[in-house]
Parts: C-alpha cells; structure tokens; sequence
C-alpha cells in the first residue's frame, strides 16, 4: 500500500476521527493516513532496536500490518503511545526469535558426549561451551565451516553444500572428521588442551 496516496481530507483530521473512521469503515487508507503522521517516530524505535536499516524497515512495515489488524479492535486513547508500544514490543519479539536462532553450543556438545566419552554436564554448560568454541579454533578451515553451519546454524547438508560450494561427499566428510576431531580435543586432559 502507497501510504503518502492518501486522500486529502485526511489531513486536517485528529488521530481520534481517522481511529473511528477507520474502525466504521474499514478502509486502510485511514489507518495508513494515521500510521503516517508517525511513520519518521516509528522507524527510529524500530532502528533502534534493530540496528539494521533494512531490518528496520521491514520491521516498520510489520508493525503497520499488526495495526491494522488490532486498531479495529482496541480502544486507543493515545495513538502515539500505543503505536510505540506495539513497534516496541515487535521489535523485541523479533530480536528473541533471533537470539533463539543463533550458537546452539549444548547440542553440539550433546552429540559429541553421545559419540565419545565427553562427558557432558549441564551444570558446567558454561565452561563447557568455552571449552567447544576453543576447539573448533582448532579445527581445519573447511571442518570449522561445516560445523558452524550445520550443528550451530542448524543447516541441512545441502544447505551446507549450497553455501560452502562443497559436493554433499565433502560436507559429510568435513562434519565427521570435524566431529572426531572435536572429540578429541574435548577428550583430553584440561591441562593438555
């Protein structure tokens, strides 16, 4: 939707009347003329949090859909401050379903204790993924992108080949010797390491 191809008239009135406009009629180009007049507010907090432009924008365009959806049925007293809170909120929602996206390091730990006699605790999780993140430093250029992208980023293996321009033989190949070599570093002595 071109927001700035709004009727004229929309202009002149308050937030109030294009909130009961919009809820009477249904017409979004009411709600765009009001998400409008705080689109330059909106995109700051949305930076703000997002610290991407193109993130950021995106985000901003979310945010227009979900009031569309909810200006029909919230009571809004102050726009302003319900559009913030909204933008907030997603902004943040947004940043957690990333962050729970992100370094995985227990299940590769995990399948690395399965596969070995690591021993691996929860309770020194911690240490632990110190411990996992100094190892894979160890590992050769080809098994450390391989592990990255298919334990920690969660990659299927033609994902991996996609991104690497590895064949599948090779990926499978960089993952085990990168996972037998993991366990062996993880295997020795603290003071060996």
């Amino acid at each position: 939707m071109d927001l700035k191809a709004r009727p004229p008239h929309t202009d002149s009135l308050s937030d109030e009347e294009l909130i009961a406009l919009y809820k009477s009629t249904g017409e979004p180009h009411y709600a765009g003329a009001l998400f409008q007049r705080f689109t330059p507010h909106l995109a700051v907090v949305t930076y703000k949090y997002l610290k991407k432009q193109e993130d950021a924008e995106d985000a901003l365009m979310e945010v227009f859909e979900i009031i569309l959806r909810d200006l029909k049925t919230h009571d809004i007293g102050n726009f302003r401050a319900w559009a913030y809170s909204v933008t907030k909120h997603h902004c943040l929602k947004k940043l957690k379903n990333a962050q729970d996206k992100r370094f995985k390091p227990e299940s590769v730990l995990k399948q690395v204790a399965d596969e070995s006699n690591y021993d691996f605790d929860p309770y020194l999780l911690d240490n632990q993924i110190d411990d996992l993140k100094k190892a894979i430093t160890h590992l050769v250029k080809e098994q450390r992108v391989c592990i990255d992208l298919f334990y920690l980023q969660e990659k299927s293996y033609k994902e991996v080949a996609d991104l690497t321009g590895y064949s599948l033989l090779e990926v499978k190949s960089y993952l085990q010797n990168g996972k037998r070599n993991l366990k062996g570093f993880l295997s020795q002595p603290v003071n060996e390491r």
